[in-house]
């Protein structure tokens, strides 16, 4: 189920995965804990993961790319829906993993809808080529998948035509994971670097520039668990004075393109002072 403990990361770039056009659905739940943490602390925290769990077989050294575009109404009901703690919201989104400048027409992306229920974050999602995502997403038009995924399908276009939905911001940063064993196989812990965005030319193989969403010397771990988060998470998150965080990839995006007015019931700003000037940092679009 799991790759064997200590399995040797690849170097930076495209993650050693079997992608595949065929539209095969997948569904999650999980519990999630967010915390920011300083890119100094990173090695340490590295070391404390690698002591419990094994590397994710998909995750190099540094990181492997993750991009993702979101799309929205008019009045960013999918934003305010986070922003005001709805129990039941929702995001739908074309996620691609892999160099952004390399995606083509068939590239395989997920469609997905992330959505929360409660405390329970649910994901589902179905693989097709990238151009069968834009003409499902952007063209509205129907396409063509296996049983078991119409459903979803049918979901997603109801969705986007009762809502108007368009594209509204992209994220994108380099995500370190890892994948529990033993008595912890359901959990995973994820590293997020470099996080950006920006809020046009949307293709994800545009020539455009991206702006840090995140300060670069922050970063975003994650602790996703099925039932529980062992105890030796959440007293490694302590010991090194990690800061539980209310904070959406999403949101941040919004905000930080002043697409949105910043919300007092987001991250906290004083969490987010940079180091340098972020909001006018760019990024290149080939992370």
């Amino acid at each position: 189920m799991f790759p064997s403990r200590r399995r040797k990361a690849t170097s930076l770039g495209t993650p050693e995965r079997s992608l595949h056009t065929a539209s095969s659905l997948h569904a999650f739940n999980r519990y999630e804990i967010k915390y920011l943490a300083h890119e100094r602390d990173v090695p340490a925290l590295r070391e404390e993961l690698n002591a419990h769990m094994d590397s994710d077989v998909n995750s190099p050294i540094g990181g492997y790319p993750v991009t993702s575009l979101y799309y929205d109404t008019q009045s960013l009901r999918f934003y305010w829906e986070k922003i005001e703690g709805l129990k039941f919201r929702r995001k739908l989104r074309i996620r691609l993993y892999g160099r952004p400048s390399d995606a083509v027409d068939e590239t395989p992306v997920y469609v997905e809808i992330k959505q929360r229920v409660n405390r329970v974050t649910q994901k589902r999602r179905v693989q097709v080529s990238y151009d069968v995502a834009r003409q499902l997403c952007d063209g509205r038009r129907d396409i063509d998948v296996d049983r078991t995924a119409q459903p979803f399908v049918n979901e997603v276009s109801t969705l986007i035509g009762n809502l108007d939905l368009r594209p509204s911001v992209t994220t994108g940063y380099l995500r370190e994971a890892f994948v529990g064993i033993d008595a912890d196989l359901g959990l995973r812990v994820t590293i997020d670097h470099k996080i950006h965005g920006r809020d046009r030319d949307f293709h994800f193989a545009a020539e455009a520039q991206n702006r840090f969403i995140i300060p670069p010397h922050l970063c975003i771990v994650e602790i996703k668990a099925n039932e529980r988060v062992p105890y030796w998470v959440t007293d490694m998150a302590a010991r090194m004075d990690m800061s539980v965080v209310r904070i959406s990839k999403y949101c941040q995006s919004v905000e930080a393109f002043g697409i949105a007015p910043r919300s007092r019931l987001h991250a906290r700003e004083e969490l987010l002072t940079p180091s340098i000037p972020f909001e006018s940092s760019l990024v290149t679009s080939g992370l």
